[in-house]
């Protein structure tokens, strides 16, 4: 199970900057932002808006979202196609996912008694909407959490 300090260490040797900065450009209720710097410089950036996140299962539900496009180099144009960026957004989820805990450790999760969705969220440390993804991908292999919650 991915931990908050393991992740923000793995960005940090990634090379990753990660900032507490609010981008002017970005939606109004946007929480993070990634960005990949063009040559000549080769560099990311994960712009984190920490006065939006609440708590540290969203800061950590977040981060394991903007990791995910890093570590899967799912960064788009600010105007691409919908479907572009639906595909990114996914790709960045499921890598999440995976980052985030194994299939095997949801299912000793749920054997040692952690059942419902809050109490899983809680478990992992993450939020419900992430955990409500996970448990679609790790049991219908998709993250279509609407079609079954």
């Amino acid at each position: 199970m991915e931990n908050l300090n393991n992740l923000y260490q793995w960005l940090d040797h990634e090379g990753v900057f990660v900032l507490d900065k609010g981008l002017p450009f970005s939606k109004k209720d946007s929480k993070a932002t990634t960005i990949k710097l063009n040559p000549p410089c080769e560099a990311w950036g994960i712009f984190l808006d920490k006065e939006r996140l609440e708590t540290a299962p969203e800061e950590k539900s977040v981060l394991l979202h903007e990791g995910g496009h890093y570590a899967t180099g799912s960064t788009h144009e600010i105007d691409s196609p919908f479907d572009l960026v639906e595909k990114h957004e996914y790709k960045a989820d499921k890598w999440a996912v995976e980052r985030a805990f194994s299939e095997e450790e949801l299912d000793e999760a749920v054997a040692g008694g952690h059942t419902e969705l809050w109490d899983l969220a809680d478990y992992f440390g993450v939020t419900e909407d992430f955990m409500k993804k996970a448990v679609c991908w790790y049991t219908y292999g998709n993250m279509a959490a609407d079609l079954y919650f």
